[in-house]
């Protein structure tokens, strides 16, 4: 099975360099990317080793990766503005 990458550099392109820029400097997105790098790695953890997981938890998860995306997305917009 095909997993479709989901980290940062895949999902904004375009902003890879602002990203690199203000990692560094931003520590509330620091924490964003943190949290956002963590839980995609459990994402991907589960998809690519079949692991057991509970239907709604695994859902709940995806929804909160797609959350914290939305909340660094807006950051990086406004940084480049």
């Amino acid at each position: 099975m095909y997993i479709q990458p989901h980290d940062v550099e895949h999902e904004f392109p375009e902003y890879r360099q602002t990203l690199e820029e203000m990692r560094s400097h931003d520590t509330h997105l620091a924490q964003l990317l943190t949290e956002y790098e963590q839980l995609n790695a459990e994402i991907v953890d589960i998809e690519e080793n079949d692991k057991p997981f509970q239907d709604f938890e695994f859902e709940e998860m995806k929804k909160r990766r797609l959350l914290l995306k939305d909340e660094i997305y807006l950051i990086l917009r406004g940084a480049k503005h």
